[in-house]
């Protein structure tokens, strides 16, 4: 049967399927127990002793069924005479095919791995699928709730643990489980966008100190550990993916709120319950590695071809982990358009594999564990558009540390610490019209005046309180990046501050206001005061950096729009690996 008859079974039509449940105001999925369906546990046909009568369904433990009164029952097939159960009317008031659409829409779901249809199975199966649901408390590491009035940051955890049937042939043998695919997703305050930041495995970092819950309900906190690998923030020493959300807000200054880590299955069973994703590569794959095949141009890959298809790099790019991150960018976003496209979404069958798959798939925190909480995170996600859904990985360079063999990498600053400036300050990368009128507003609230330009600008950089070097990065920046040749290093302030400051005499506003424009100053740190001389005998105006200072090029102003060099891709459009 193809896709648009999955749900048509006995001529019935899957608008016909979800009807008003009156006592909670909300739509609910009702099957034809004699339709054949997906593999997702269905109601079973009662005896006539059984509560429901003959002809009733039991679901999973929940909530029971309202009386046969108050729902429609499923259309009958032609030609049939009519033989209601007892105690059911005869008549019945056919849904909009409109409204049930638009209901099906919003029960849909949208971006890999949120998972989205767990409303599919919808009232009939909230306990079975809850069941399904395996949680994690990651205690302080996470928010304990979901708030639909907020921005919310989710850290998406692909694990290279060898669990599941038929995953033994996967991974690193014996691997506990490490952090392989990370995803850290920002959906912003009023829906119209989000981000999808990729953070490379290979990425160094320091881990902090980790307190876990232990199986007898104690804490054990694990210490950290300097210049390792991102990935061994999970499973390495017994680190849970608390610990990774940890080591994520350590290294981007971004807390997440919370988590949702799936295994090889996850892609197998997600990309089975939606039928397939088209992906597109840009010449003919035959991986001796992951024993992927796919010629070049578009196919349609589920199950384990879908597996070996994120799994692949050597066939990729340099052949390394961040070009395979390119490649499960573009899955990412072939996954989220299926799993958005009216196929899916009109398709009662698939909710319910999906939900079903996505439910067993997924280990996610105590905040959000209840079916009907992931519910909730979906329908909010479901409302950013695909083409403001834009993915992008962190700025890294080869590790410096390594003279031969460059097997791992470090942020490469300023552009990391400004990509993740702009993810907090829930600045989208795609443009939308609230940001639009955002920007105007900043630009009409900058410091007023005349400015001098670059190489006129004449300054002295004094540390007071910044990380070790931040005078000398901050010079060699203004001269190197900036055109301000005039500027001078002094070593350290006389006295630490809390806040970065620039005093200058008053005939040197000008100068400090461009000087505030390159280094992104609020006007709060421009003090109007005496200036003092400089190594030529010249008056310059005076620059302090304070315990705020984030690095040479990172503005200390919440930014108003992306910085323009991120490298990204959307969600609404196909693109080739190759």
């Amino acid at each position: 049967m193809d896709s648009q008859g999955r749900g048509r079974a006995d001529n019935m039509d899957p608008a016909d399927q979800w009807v008003r449940n009156p006592n909670t105001g909300e739509y609910e999925l009702r099957l034809n127990p004699s339709s054949p369906q997906s593999a997702v546990p269905r109601p079973r046909r009662g005896n006539p002793s059984a509560p429901g009568g003959q002809g009733g369904t039991r679901t999973a433990p929940g909530p029971r069924v309202p009386a046969p009164d108050t729902l429609p029952g499923p259309r009958r097939r032609r030609g049939e005479p009519p033989e209601p159960p007892p105690g059911r009317r005869r008549g019945r008031t056919k849904p909009k095919t409109g409204k049930a659409k638009k209901i099906l829409l919003w029960t849909g779901g949208s971006m890999a791995f949120i998972l989205i249809a767990v409303t599919g199975a919808g009232y009939l199966y909230l306990q079975h699928l809850e069941n399904n649901v395996t949680t994690t408390d990651v205690g302080s590491a996470g928010k304990q709730g979901f708030s639909k009035d907020e921005a919310f940051n989710l850290l998406i955890i692909g694990t290279d643990k060898r669990t599941g049937k038929g995953n033994t042939g996967y991974g690193d043998a014996g691997s506990v489980g490490h952090a392989d695919t990370n995803i850290l997703l920002h959906v912003s305050k009023d829906r119209t966008n989000a981000t999808a930041l990729s953070i490379p495995r290979d990425l160094i970092v320091d881990i902090p100190d980790c307190p876990t819950k232990q199986p007898d309900g104690t804490t054990k906190v694990i210490p950290g550990t300097k210049n390792v690998r991102f990935n061994t923030s999970l499973g390495q020493d017994g680190r849970d993916p608390g610990c990774t959300m940890r080591t994520v807000k350590e290294v981007t200054g971004i807390a997440p709120d919370h988590f949702m880590m799936a295994d090889f299955n996850a892609v197998k069973t997600l990309t089975t319950a939606v039928g397939g994703v088209d992906v597109c590569v840009g010449k003919p794959i035959n991986d001796k590695e992951s024993h992927l095949k796919l010629p070049k141009g578009v196919s349609k890959i589920e199950g384990e071809q879908a597996l070996a298809f994120v799994r692949t790099r050597h066939s990729f790019g340099n052949a390394g982990d961040l070009d395979r991150i390119k490649v499960q960018q573009q899955f990412l976003g072939a996954l989220a358009r299926k799993m958005t496209s009216s196929d899916t979404l009109t398709d009662p069958g698939k909710l319910l594999d999906l939900a079903e798959a996505a439910t067993k798939a997924l280990t996610v925190d105590t905040g959000i564990g209840k079916v009907s909480t992931l519910k909730d995170m979906a329908l909010e996600l479901k409302k950013v558009p695909p083409k403001n859904i834009a993915f992008t990985t962190v700025p890294v360079r080869d590790n410096p540390a390594e003279k031969v063999v460059h097997a791992t990498v470090v942020p490469l600053q300023p552009q990391a610490q400004q990509l993740f400036q702009t993810i907090n300050a829930d600045v989208s990368l795609t443009t939308v019209k609230q940001q639009q009128k955002k920007e105007s507003a900043a630009v009409a609230a900058r410091l007023k005046g005349s400015r001098s330009a670059a190489s006129d600008v004449r300054v002295d950089i004094y540390n007071g309180g910044a990380p070790a070097g931040s005078a000398q990065q901050t010079l060699s920046w203004l001269q190197n990046e900036e055109g301000v040749l005039k500027s001078s290093q002094r070593g350290n302030a006389s006295a630490p501050l809390d806040k970065t400051t620039l005093e200058y005499a008053p005939d040197q506003a000008d100068q400090a206001r461009k000087l505030a424009d390159l280094m992104g100053l609020p006007a709060s740190a421009l003090k109007p005061g005496k200036s003092e001389t400089n190594d030529q005998g010249l008056p310059a105006i005076v620059l302090t950096l304070g315990k705020d200072f984030k690095g040479a090029g990172v503005p200390l102003t919440a930014p108003t729009k992306a910085p323009t060099d991120v490298q990204k891709a959307t969600a609404d459009k196909q693109v080739c690996s190759t």
